[in-house]
Formats: C-alpha cells, sequence, structure tokens
C-alpha cells in the first residue's frame, strides 16, 4: 500500500515565483508531448516512444529561442511531467484493452492554464531533502517553510 500525505507549505514571494513557473513549465511540457502523440497518430506514424518525446519535447525545445526559458526548472520536473504523460496513457490504453480494472478511463487531455490543480513532482534524484530546521530543500527553489502535520516516514523517499 503506498501512502501520501498533503503538507502545507509557505513559500516567500521569490519561491512563488520559482513555484510558479515550475508549474507552467511541467504544464507546457506535459501539453507538448501529447501534442506530439496525437500529431502523429493523426498523420498515421508510429507511437512517439518515450525516449524521442524527451528529446523532441525537452532537449530540442531548451535549444529554441522560443522555449529557452524551460532551463530555468529543474530538468526533473519536466522529466516527471512527460512520466505523468506516459501514465496516463498506460492506463487509457489497459483500460481500453481490458487489462485494468475498474471503470474506463479517458485520453489523456490537456492541462489547462486556469485550473487550480497545479502539480509537480521531485524524484530523489532532484536532491531534495528535509533540513534539519524543518524546511523542505527543493532545487532551483530553495528552502520552503513546511508545516508538518505528522511525521514523515523514516524510511526514504521512492521513486515509481
Amino acid at each position: 500500500m503506498w501512502l501520501r500525505y498533503n503538507y502545507h507549505v509557505y513559500p516567500t514571494a521569490a519561491q512563488q515565483h520559482s513555484l510558479a513557473r515550475a508549474f507552467g513549465c511541467a504544464r507546457v511540457v506535459f501539453n507538448d508531448g501529447l501534442r506530439a502523440r496525437q500529431e502523429a497518430r493523426d498523420a498515421g506514424r508510429r507511437y512517439v516512444t518515450d525516449g524521442e518525446l524527451s528529446r523532441q519535447v525537452i532537449t530540442a525545445a531548451k535549444a529554441t529561442p522560443e522555449r529557452a526559458w524551460l532551463a530555468e526548472v529543474s530538468s526533473v520536473v519536466l522529466q516527471q511531467a512527460l512520466a505523468d504523460l506516459n501514465t496516463a496513457y498506460r492506463n487509457f490504453f489497459a483500460s481500453v484493452t481490458g487489462k485494468r480494472e475498474g471503470r474506463k478511463v479517458a485520453p489523456p487531455r490537456f492541462r489547462s492554464r486556469k485550473d487550480n490543480r497545479q502539480a509537480i513532482r521531485f524524484t530523489r534524484n532532484s536532491r531534495f531533502k528535509v533540513c534539519a530546521n524543518g524546511r523542505l530543500r527543493l532545487p532551483t527553489v530553495g528552502d520552503v517553510e513546511v508545516r508538518w502535520s505528522r511525521d514523515l516516514s523514516p524510511s526514504p523517499p521512492r521513486s515509481r
């Protein structure tokens, strides 16, 4: 069984700006990946693999002047946005073929800028950590104040 806990964070104004930038970049990468896969399907080309999608949507996009701002956030956030897209596609295909129990799952949808459900994920490789003073150190954001409603598990965080 996997447990997930929610905690309140209290970022400063500069940290709010950094987090908003990370939320926006993750949304753009997710939407670009979804668009690339939809365009490939509509054109009759084969399914875009995860590696090709990462090279196209993250690596090549950072080199263009229109998407150079993607380099300002942690690359782990961008990679996890594509991992979320891959999970959404896996769940959809498993649902269509009947391998997934429960209700049918719709295909992935574009993420909206106006939706208030914003989420990013940091993995253990991104070097986030809980500091001794109770703050949470996030890459490219800094030390964020957290109200811990319960203690964290003694085991280290694990990536999926």
